[in-house]
């Protein structure tokens, strides 16, 4: 059957919901009286009726058998008109791109790169979040970001950006005052990473000691300090000797700002850089552009 009437169609699909032509009229913003204009003209077309009109009772409005039959599926067709209109126009999305990582992994790897994602994507109003905690992607509209962990966040899909190594740095100066070998780390302060717990995988000085096989080292000494990159600038400024890693003292290391004193030392972890962002079956084209360009940068 072709699909005549289908303003009438509507009427009677609003008309039988409500059981009232004159909300169904106020849902479709039209007037009661057009309402049962297009209902009559529908069941003139069928050849049948599809309201029993009463003047008293609970309902003004009752459906004939035959308008029952037919309900649902008019109803539903109704539903899948409206998805498919949904699916038609464009999705409006926001031109801010919100990018959540370290202030460790801001300061030593993104920010020194961040301004070739800009000039080539500059449809794109880049923000970005740096915090030391774990933040929430769904509570705080984050678009996309940078994890350092095992690569297993729940409700968030991940793809590996970059392994890492860690390994002893410091200054040059330090190496000229007479860091030679691994035993003469016992006379040379320590620089600690306190950033990531003790859970989470990262060396500490002693397990690093205990793999490289060297005892009688206090490691208990030295500077703490819970920030990454500031651990990176003390020991550019030749506080101490930190225990490197690969991706975030790698520019510094090209500079000659660090140097590795044991070029031939160095230890893998499990703990790597993952690129993040919110679970969804939506393909979205600002996160899509950011991932891309990231991945092109490693």
């Amino acid at each position: 059957m072709k699909l005549n009437h289908l303003n009438g169609l509507k009427a009677f699909e609003a008309s039988a919901r409500h059981l009232s032509f004159s909300l169904a009229a106020k849902e479709l913003n039209v007037t009661p009286a057009a309402i049962g204009q297009q209902v009559k003209l529908l069941e003139e077309w069928l050849g049948v009726s599809l309201f029993e009109r009463r003047s008293s009772g609970a309902s003004r409005l009752v459906l004939t058998k035959e308008a029952l039959q037919g309900l649902s599926e008019i109803t539903r067709g109704f539903e899948h008109l409206s998805q498919g209109l949904t699916l038609l126009k464009p999705i409006e999305i926001s031109p801010i791109l919100t990018v959540a990582v370290s202030p460790a992994f801001a300061a030593k790897w993104l920010l020194m790169r961040i301004d070739d994602f800009q000039t080539s994507h500059p449809e794109w109003d880049l923000r970005l979040d740096t915090n030391i905690r774990t933040v929430d992607y769904l509570a705080e509209s984050i678009d996309i970001g940078v994890r350092y962990g095992k690569g297993n966040w729940e409700g968030l899909e991940t793809t590996l950006l970059m392994t890492e190594s860690v390994f002893p740095v410091c200054s040059p100066d330090v190496v000229k005052n007479g860091l030679r070998s691994l035993g003469d780390l016992r006379d040379f302060p320590l620089l600690h990473d306190l950033s990531l717990p003790k859970e989470s995988g990262f060396p500490s000085w002693e397990s690093w000691f205990d793999q490289h096989g060297i005892d009688n080292v206090n490691t208990e000494k030295g500077l703490k300090i819970n920030n990454s990159a500031s651990v990176i600038q003390a020991a550019i400024s030749g506080q101490g000797v930190a225990l490197g890693r690969s991706v975030l003292v790698q520019d510094d290391l090209d500079c000659g700002r660090l140097v590795k004193p044991f070029p031939d030392l160095k230890c893998h972890i499990e703990l790597a850089y993952y690129i993040v962002w919110k679970s969804s079956k939506v393909s979205n084209m600002k996160v899509d552009s950011f991932k891309r360009w990231l991945l092109s940068k490693v």
